[in-house]
């Protein structure tokens, strides 16, 4: 018998409220991310800094370059030599701490409305709570642990704490759809 995945709609809805709260107190509770984000030397003068020139609201890398040759230019490589090196988002204005956290629940509802849809290609009504468990888990790590290796590798973010996490909203993704799975109420 085949799983609709109109019939998770419980186990999608419950594993991306549990996730939303699993990160709230990963990041304002737990101490693993504490350490990745400090206060800028002189912060006054930086601020100012950005003030005065106007930056408009976007993403910057420093030293910039325009395109691939001017990476090659002697100018550039001193520039990247001599540091700073970076990246830079300025925001239009202060978070919406309201918009965010709900931005945050769809995401995870709606990631795990794809993740519900692969177990019911894969796996069928009557499928054990080990397997659902392993398959759901898995793919929870691979949508959640993996998301910002690729930040980590080109924009320097320190990312073990974020792979954890995953495993862990994994694991929790797999144990409410393997808990919820049909086979589990038979």
């Amino acid at each position: 018998m085949d799983v609709s995945v109109w019939e998770l709609w419980l186990p999608i809805l419950i594993s991306g409220v549990a996730l939303f709260f699993a990160s709230f107190a990963a990041w304002t509770i737990l101490p693993h991310h504490k350490g990745e984000w400090t206060g800028l030397p002189n912060e006054d003068a930086v601020t100012k800094a950005l003030k005065d020139a106007n930056v408009p609201p976007g993403q910057y890398m420093f030293p910039y370059a325009k395109s691939p040759d001017d990476w090659k230019t002697e100018e550039f490589k001193q520039r990247m030599q001599a540091g700073p090196n970076g990246n830079l988002c300025v925001w239009a204005s202060a978070p919406n701490m309201g918009a965010n956290m709900a931005c945050t629940l769809l995401f995870f509802v709606v990631a795990n409305f794809i993740i519900a849809y692969l177990a019911t290609q894969a796996l069928q009504a009557s499928a054990t709570f080990m397997d659902t468990f392993q398959f759901v888990g898995t793919a929870g790590i691979l949508t959640y642990g993996t998301a910002n290796i690729l930040n980590g590798i080109w924009f320097g973010r320190k990312m073990v704490s974020d792979i954890v996490d995953g495993i862990v909203y994994g694991g929790i993704t797999g144990l409410i759809f393997a808990l919820m799975w049909p086979s589990a109420a038979a």
